[in-house]
């Protein structure tokens, strides 16, 4: 297992073990606070990755670059990759919990709003910097708590990539601009 599957797997084991945790405390910690914490693990992830080693190597040492097709070039993935990897890793040991990254602009069309809520609550990180948006919504017949948190920008690294991608609709990204949300979603009882 090479180094970035091993910190996937990493990542997936805490989130996953975090959910079951919430899971269990659900009746006692409400749902917003439990997403909150859940939220807290995977922005510092994704934001000691980005600084430390895509800032690091590809802007401050400009020692490796940093690519969507990391795979096929001698790159390092994406810091909106390696979150989505550690969502397909937890959506793969849980039906109960869910976390994706999200964009009112994505570069990537699949990463746009799915539902009227996360329309709703990216719109709401957008417009109050700094606020976080709760709700409920109803899918396939379930009901779910969903929270969304903004993502900022968080190095230069980030502004350069998104303003540069040749699919992106933004080319003015600043560091410390929301550029979309984290949407976390958890089964209610």
């Amino acid at each position: 297992m090479n180094p970035i599957s091993r910190k996937l797997a990493t990542l997936a084991v805490g989130v996953a073990t975090a959910m079951s945790a919430a899971s269990a405390a659900a009746d006692e910690v409400p749902y917003s606070r439990v997403a909150d914490m859940l939220y807290q693990v995977m922005s510092a992830d994704r934001e000691a990755y980005t600084r430390m080693v895509v800032q690091r190597l590809t802007v401050d040492e400009e020692v490796i670059t940093a690519s969507e097709h990391f795979e096929d070039d001698v790159a390092l993935p994406l810091p909106a990759q390696m979150f989505r990897f550690g969502a397909e890793l937890v959506a793969d040991e849980s039906e109960d919990f869910s976390y994706a990254l999200l964009s009112l602009d994505p570069i990537n069309k699949k990463n746009g709003p799915g539902t009227d809520l996360e329309r709703e609550g990216l719109e709401f990180v957008v417009d109050n910097p700094g606020e976080n948006f709760y709700g409920e919504e109803e899918l396939g017949g379930e009901r779910y708590f969903a929270a969304v948190y903004p993502d900022y920008a968080v190095s230069e690294a980030c502004a350069i990539c998104h303003n540069e991608h040749k699919d992106s609709p933004r080319t003015d990204i600043e560091v410390g601009d929301v550029m979309g949300g984290v949407v976390i979603r958890m089964l209610m009882d």
